[in-house]
This record gives C-alpha cells, structure tokens and sequence, in this order.
C-alpha cells in the first residue's frame, strides 16, 4: 500500500461515507486483511490524504453475471412456473443443486435425512426390530432381530405384512412403509399380516422400541476357524469387533487356528470405526491418512502396540460391495501382510466425506480428502484388488456316491484309530452342522477357510523337526 500526499482536502462527509465502508467491508471491497493497514488507512482518509488502494484480483471474486444470471432464473421460476414456488423452498432446492453437481457423495441433509444419517452411525433408532423386503407388492419379514419387540409380539420370518395401522401396504414402496414402522419409542403400531397356516389376516400390536443394530456378527465355522462378519462401520464397531475376537478364543478355549472377516456388500460407515478395527489387529505402523485442502482434512492414523488375534492367519473376504471404510481396513491389513484378501474387487470408494452442522436440524455432507493405504495407494476409482481372486460360484457334487473302502471289506484288520474317529464324527454338534450347511452354499467362504487350514499345516510342518 502507498501513501501519496494529495493538495485536495477530502470533505468530512466522504471520509464518513469511505469509514464506513472500510468498516462494514474491509475483505470484501478493498482486501484490507491487516488490522493495523485499515488503521493507517483511515486516519490517511480523516488527515486529507489522497490513497492508494490495490484493488483485489476480479478473477478471485463472486462472478456478477453468473449472480445476475441466477437472480434472473429465481424471478423466472417465481413469476412463470406452472404453481407458485416458494422462496424458502427455491433457495433449499440451489442449495442441493450447488452440493449435488460436486460428486455424487456431497449433499445437503435436510432435519429428515440429518436424523436418519445420526442413526446409521450410532446404530440406534426408534422401531419394531425387524428386517423386511418387498414380495408381490407386500412387506416380507425376512427376520425378527433377536430381543426386540417383533419378536417378542410373535411377528416370524415369512410373515406379510398388509396393512400398517389402518393403512395399507400395497403399491407402497419400501421406503416408506419402514418410515411408517419406525417412530418414537413407546408409541404402538398394529401389523395386520398374512401367515401360512392362518385361515385370515392376523393383528400384533408392537410397541416400539429404542432398536440397537450390531454390526458386528461372528461365529466358529470349524473347530479352531472363526468367522466374523462386519456389516457396516458404526461408532461402536471397533469395540463390538475386539469383543467378538475374545469370545471366539473363549469359546475355542485357546488361541484361534485362522480367522476369516468378511466385508462382503460392507458400504462402509465411521471413518475411526474402520481404524479401530484394524488397529486390534495391528501391533504397530500407519494405518490410514487422509489428505484434503484444509489442513483439518490431513489426517494421520497409527496402531496402537497389541495384535488381539497374537499372529493368528487371517483372510479378508471383499467384493463389489465393499466400499470406503471397508477398503480402509482391508487396504491396511493388506499392506502390512497381517491378512490375505480373497474375493472380487472392491468398489472404489477413497474420499472422506465432513458433517457440517448448519443449526440444530440442517447439515451439509461435504467430500473434504482423499484417503490412502499405509503405501500410499489411493483407493479412489480403483478400489482393493484382492490378493487372490476368488468369485462367486454355485458348488455342486459331482458324485455324491460313496467309494467303496478297505473298511467296507468283511473280517478287515481293525486300524489303530478307527474306533476313535468313529466316536468323534458322532460327537458332531448342530451348530457345527449348520456351520457345514452355511460352508458349503458359500464358495468364497469355503476357499477362504480352505487357504487358512494349509497355512496351519504348514506353520504346524515348520515348527517340527525332522528326525
């Protein structure tokens, strides 16, 4: 800035006018970001002073004629369309317009669409507890969640649903009917349903309830092999998975044999849940970081010393439903050879998308950084590429007949341990039947757990000697 002695007096009514715009709109009209510039700016103005002022950069600034331009197709809509509009409504509709045209994750969350975002990540909301699909028109109940009030009322699996309360389900769509199921907790809704069995419609009256979803599911698959099932990432999924792994070992009485997770059709979720999870089986080293233009967006998440799972064999299952903190995790067991990825590729989902509250009921989702992989890799439009690619598949026997053996013959020497195998088969439990059950319809279950139990026996050779 530039001082320039002028002989004309400036007159006291256009130094009061030029004060208040200095004052009013110091960054805006004159780029005047220096408290102590504006100061010496003014007292130039009050003591005559002719000043010189650099302007900011037009290029930098709003475009008038794309203002004008958007003044111009408001008035339009306002006066022409077909139904009157109203401004509040115009003015919300740009603003998801502005949002949307980014990419196709950034929006504006209206009070309806910020609360339903609150219950996905916190896995709780107001409802019956039951998980439903479309048949012909109706509501199916696929199952009710176990200890939720469907269930204890005495709504089943299979059940249709026609009516909710007085209105009636068909032609509704899925959406809305599970709007309609959802509510405060307390309030009653009565289903009216179809039952096989039942001569008519029957009436339950379910009171709701706060329904709590877990994301986490696991199991043993085999004896020593555990199976955890991830169905998304909400804020308590790290904890829900680390207490999932402990129960395992408890059950199995020791240390597993191998591990199978599955992030299967994961669309991913909480961005500190994923790193949660994979920081219970890291001991140490990066796990995620972000990188955006602000410097809130640049991010670094590293393990914390202690591997739950001790070294156990691990085997990621991904697909094309595997999406952004699902590749997080998978990418970060993959890059420090904690876990051996099977499956398809995932979806590609590498950006990190920002709640900006706006007041109390509306918000803005905004994508403000890219993430990376411990390697630097950018999931974005690539996804994880599994280490073995294994895709979905239809098992079939091709001969289910039994082999004729030596034990077969008539009078065989009786073998050393065939008295003993022949009392543990019998001692097979139901849920290691269901387990089979489960296997066998699942082909990427079953390489995954095929590939776990031959690095146990070669971890089991490697630790022999040989004679």
């Amino acid at each position: 800035m530039k001082r320039v002695r002028n002989t004309h007096q400036a007159s006291p009514l256009r130094s009061a006018i030029l004060a208040a715009c200095f004052i009013s709109l110091p960054g805006l009209a004159f780029a005047q970001d220096n408290p102590s510039d504006n100061t010496q700016l003014l007292e130039g103005i009050q003591d005559g002073e002719r000043v010189e002022i650099t302007l900011p950069d037009p290029e930098k600034q709003l475009p008038l004629d794309d203002l004008r331009k958007f003044t111009e197709v408001f008035s339009r809509i306002k006066a022409a369309y077909v139904e009157e509009v109203d401004d509040r409504q115009l003015l919300e509709s740009a603003i998801k317009g502005m949002l949307s045209d980014l990419d196709p994750h950034s929006t504006y969350l209206a009070p309806k669409d910020y609360e339903e975002l609150e219950e996905s990540t916190s896995g709780e909301f107001g409802g019956l507890g039951i998980e439903v699909g479309m048949e012909n028109g109706f509501i199916k109940v696929i199952a009710p969640i176990d200890d939720t009030p469907a269930q204890q009322a005495g709504v089943q699996s299979g059940d249709l649903i026609i009516k909710l309360d007085e209105k009636p389900v068909k032609g509704m769509g899925l959406e809305e009917a599970v709007q309609l199921m959802r509510g405060k907790p307390g309030t009653i809704l009565t289903l009216t349903i179809m039952r096989e069995g039942e001569n008519g419609p029957v009436e339950i009256d379910v009171e709701r309830d706060v329904i709590k979803v877990t994301s986490v599911k696991s199991r043993m698959i085999e004896n020593g092999y555990g199976y955890v099932r991830l169905t998304q990432f909400q804020a308590e999924t790290g904890g829900q998975f680390t207490k999932a792994l402990n129960k395992l070992k408890e059950d199995h009485g020791s240390d597993l044999d191998g591990l199978v997770i599955d992030l299967r059709n994961n669309p991913g979720g909480v961005l500190q849940a994923a790193v949660a999870t994979a920081d219970a089986l890291l001991d140490e080293g990066l796990i995620v970081y972000t990188e955006g233009r602000i410097q809130s967006s640049r991010l670094r998440f590293s393990a914390k010393d202690g591997d739950v799972m001790a070294g156990t064999p691990i085997v990621v299952l991904i697909n094309g439903g595997s999406a952004s903190a699902s590749e997080i995790l998978a990418g970060a067991l993959q890059d420090h050879k904690r876990a051996v990825v099977m499956g398809t590729q995932s979806f590609g989902k590498g950006s990190v998308q920002t709640v900006i509250p706006l007041d109390e009921t509306h918000a803005i989702k905004m994508t403000t950084a890219r993430y990376y992989t411990p390697d630097g890799r950018s999931i974005q439009g690539t996804g994880i590429k599994p280490d073995i690619e294994v895709k979905p598949a239809e098992l079939k026997e091709l001969d289910s007949r039994p082999f004729f053996t030596e034990a077969d013959l008539s009078g065989h020497l009786i073998g050393q341990d065939e008295k003993t195998e022949g009392k543990d088969k019998d001692k097979q439990s139901g849920a290691e039947n269901q387990a089979s059950s489960i296997i066998d319809r699942d082909y990427q279950l079953r390489s995954a757990l095929n590939l776990l139990k031959g690095l146990q026996i070669l971890n089991r050779k490697g630790a022999g000697t040989v004679q």
